[in-house]
């Protein structure tokens, strides 16, 4: 059985309103989860290290080079 390698997802941050835990122009990892973007929200993990719900028009999903991912990854 062959294993699905999955590549992380990254959203940049542009909006902030009401919520405390993000910050505008950061890159933060974004959780799959389909039911919640067919909603119009992505689950972010954001600066309490949880991850929570956010809408999705406060990110720009980005794709990252793996080397950036890694960095990302060593700093939190």
């Amino acid at each position: 059985m062959a294993q699905e390698k999955t590549e992380k997802m990254y959203a940049l941050c542009i909006e902030n309103k009401d919520c405390d835990d993000l910050e505008k122009r950061k890159i933060y990892q974004v959780l799959p989860d389909e039911n919640v973007t067919k909603e119009g929200y992505l689950r972010v993990v954001d600066e309490s290290g949880e991850d929570y719900l956010y809408p999705e028009s406060y990110f720009i999903v980005v794709p990252l080079p793996h080397k950036a991912q890694k960095a990302l990854e060593l700093a939190s």
